[in-house]
This record gives C-alpha cells, sequence and structure tokens, in this order.
C-alpha cells in the first residue's frame, strides 16, 4: 500500500496538464505541510509568483495559525486580499493532488468569500 502521499504524486501530473495559469487568471496552488497551509497565484506563461499567503506569514502578524480548518479560511481570504491588490478577481485552482475536502475546501471557501472566482 503506498502512502498518502505518494498517492497524492500520481493524482499530481493529472490535474496539472489540465490546469495552467496565466497572467489574466492565474494558477491558485495549494501546498499542505504538517504545521502550515501555503498559497500562492503562480502565472505559468511567465514563470512568476503573482502573490502568496500561508499560516507562516500569518504568524507574523501577531496570530498564532496551524494548519486547521479555520487557518485554511485565514489564508483563503488572506490570498484573496492580494490578488484583488493586484487586480486579479478570477483564478484557476490546483489542489496539487490533495483532495478536495477539509482543510483544502475550507482555503477555497475563503478564497472565494475573499472575492476571488474560480
Amino acid at each position: 500500500m503506498k502512502s498518502k502521499n505518494a498517492q497524492r504524486l500520481l493524482r499530481k501530473p493529472r490535474i496539472r496538464k489540465k490546469v495552467s495559469g496565466t497572467e489574466a487568471r492565474p494558477r491558485l496552488v495549494v501546498y499542505r505541510s504538517n504545521q502550515h497551509l501555503y498559497a500562492q497565484l503562480v502565472d505559468d506563461v511567465n514563470g512568476v509568483t503573482l502573490a502568496s499567503a500561508s499560516t507562516q506569514v500569518l504568524n507574523k502578524d501577531g496570530e498564532t495559525l496551524k494548519a486547521n480548518k479555520e487557518s485554511a479560511a485565514k489564508v483563503g481570504k488572506a490570498i484573496a486580499e492580494a490578488a484583488l491588490a493586484k487586480q486579479i478577481e478570477a483564478c484557476v485552482f490546483d489542489r496539487n493532488g490533495y483532495i478536495y475536502h477539509g482543510k483544502i475546501k475550507a482555503l477555497a471557501d475563503g478564497a472565494r468569500e475573499g472575492g476571488l472566482k474560480f
């Protein structure tokens, strides 16, 4: 039996061949470690990261965030704020092989609440 991460890495290329980001509609990539959640907007055409947010960065603002659903929603709202500050209103969601429930779904819902469309 393969580990959860090995299964995720098998799913990841199937998602990436269908999902690509442009400058007008970047790719919202999610990464989940044991202790933190990360999200970034990537323009694949030019190969640049346009905006990013994570529980680590939000921790420096005084809050103590861990990798849970509430923190995921805050990261989603933060990435949406950063995107709207750069006049980005729409994106494509790259769940990076993670199953769409729990923290990943909470992050996506937080980004939608913050004003991103995908």
